[in-house]
């Protein structure tokens, strides 16, 4: 096989054939609403305050796709679905601890085995290193923000920074000295913006003044839905921690994150938050107030350590351009799924609800993506394997969920191109006590099933996309809740999902 490749790719050459390059960047928990190119809930607010400059221009020089979407909204899961074309159930990583069913097929040996040069760099969160790979430097399990230590296969190292720079450092010192005589894949994989949202002292002050939007469900009652969003531990009212998250601390007091940091380092952060500190416990602020003071603070971190992630897809650009690989190198800005924002009293992700389920993905491909494209067929993450294969010129085995969307980036419009996702959750004995369902998102729809206690929630995005008032059990939409289950039924029998069956006796709350 490997010969047969490596034939192929000497006969692409021959003919005058170039293959390009691959540069991943990959995020964790960035949302849409937070990516100025988007039109999102805070795009607006992102583009004039600057949150995603070298994102927006990636965008703007190549396109996005405005329904990108997971198929189980949590970091590990995604991933894997990412590396393997396959739904949860079938790459064995339904959770945060499990690693990949052994055996299966993963994208990187595909890639390798086609003539690329492979490396990863940053953040893995699966149990085992990444086979058929190069090269790889991984954050241990979810990574520290400062001074993070990497495993590689040499042992494990410690770098002293910013977690977010080093990974851009760690990447750009292999772009410089990799073979030139052979294509490469690199996948840049950056904590941030995970949570503890911890940024770097550069923006420390950034923000400061100004005041982020607030969603208009940032009070939801969830009135409208069934029992599991009553009974989720993920508000920022209630949940999000005030030392940890939010860094609200006492004099000499100092979490695990900040005692990583030198006495010098922690005395750069309490300059500045310090003050914030003092007058946070002078306000005494309780109720609502308190949870508007939550959410800026919050989200200020968060955008804050964007920012940052946003300096390094700006380098990352540059130095292709500086070094004569701009227009034969393919830039890929995703992140593994969706966030909450204060949307429902918020943070976090792991529903089939919008905010959560839809993962940005915005690629520049010149010659191919037409500068300014917003691509609307759906795509999942289950797609990228295969797609990234066939940019390579590469063998995509049988039996993917997954489909490569090469043609739909060059301009074609599938006949058979999937018209709904599939989706499934399964952590609900995870930290935030979401339960767990399978469900169906269509064009104008989506559809829910709890069943753990037998719930469903069917929402009218067009009518109600804020997704505040399930419609299942009106009259009115009973036709189209029986359409939905049908569809539902096919894909769930299509992907041969049969773990809810196994979950409703196994998973009750």
């Amino acid at each position: 096989m490997v010969a047969l490749l490596g034939a192929l790719a000497g006969e692409l050459v021959a003919a005058g054939v170039t293959r390009p390059n691959i540069v991943f960047i990959f995020t964790d928990d960035h949302s849409l609403q937070t990516i100025g190119a988007y039109n999102a809930r805070l795009s607006a607010f992102c583009r004039k305050q600057g949150v995603t400059p070298n994102i927006d221009r990636l965008a703007a020089r190549g396109g996005l796709f405005v329904d990108s979407f997971c198929g189980n909204s949590l970091c590990s899961p995604s991933r894997a679905a990412i590396l393997s074309g396959l739904h949860s159930h079938a790459n064995g990583v339904r959770t945060l601890s499990q690693p990949i069913r052994e055996g299966v097929w993963t994208f990187p040996g595909a890639l390798r085995e086609a003539g690329y040069q492979t490396a990863v760099i940053g953040k893995w969160h699966l149990d085992k290193t990444p086979a058929g790979t190069d090269y790889w430097r991984l954050l241990n399990g979810q990574g520290t923000y400062w001074h993070p230590e990497f495993s590689g296969p040499d042992g494990k190292e410690k770098r002293n920074g910013y977690a977010t720079d080093i990974i851009t450092d760690m990447s750009l010192d292999w772009l410089r000295q990799r073979d030139t005589t052979k294509p490469f894949m690199m996948m840049i994989q950056h904590k941030a913006p995970h949570r503890n949202w911890m940024p770097p002292p550069r923006y420390y002050s950034w923000l400061g003044k100004v005041k982020v939007p607030e969603p208009s469900t940032l009070f939801d009652d969830y009135a409208g839905r069934m029992s599991p969003a009553h009974n989720q531990k993920m508000e920022i009212n209630r949940t999000m921690t005030m030392d940890g998250d939010l860094k609200v601390l006492e004099p000499g007091k100092w979490g695990q994150e900040f005692n990583r940091m030198s006495e010098s380092e922690r005395a750069e952060w309490n300059a500045v938050f310090g003050p914030r500190n003092e007058a946070f416990f002078k306000a005494k602020l309780t109720g609502r107030e308190l949870t508007r003071w939550k959410y800026q603070e919050y989200m200020k971190d968060y955008l804050r350590c964007i920012k940052a992630v946003d300096d390094g897809v700006g380098r990352v650009v540059d130095y292709l351009k500086e070094a004569g690989l701009e227009q034969n190198t393919v830039v890929i800005y995703a992140s593994d799924q969706g966030f909450f924002n204060g949307e429902h009293g918020w943070f976090d992700k792991r529903w089939i609800y919008e905010e959560s389920i839809h993962m940005p993905f915005i690629i520049r491909w010149p010659g191919v993506v037409k500068p300014g494209t917003r691509f609307t067929p759906f795509i999942q993450n289950i797609d990228y394997a295969p797609t990234f294969v066939e940019m390579a010129g590469g063998s995509i085995p049988d039996g993917l969920h997954g489909k490569s969307f090469v043609p739909i980036l060059r301009g074609e419009k599938p006949a058979d191109w999937r018209k709904s996702v599939y989706y499934h959750y399964y952590d609900f004995k995870g930290a935030h006590n979401v339960a767990n369902h399978y469900g169906v998102r269509t064009e104008r729809h989506t559809l829910a099933h709890y069943y753990a206690t037998d719930e469903w929630e069917m929402f009218d995005n067009r009518k109600d996309p804020q997704q505040l008032r399930s419609v299942y059990a009106e009259p009115g939409y009973a036709k189209t809740v029986g359409k939905l289950k049908t569809e539902l039924n096919r894909l769930r029998g299509l992907y041969k999902d049969t773990d809810a069956d196994e979950g409703a006796r196994i998973s009750k709350p």
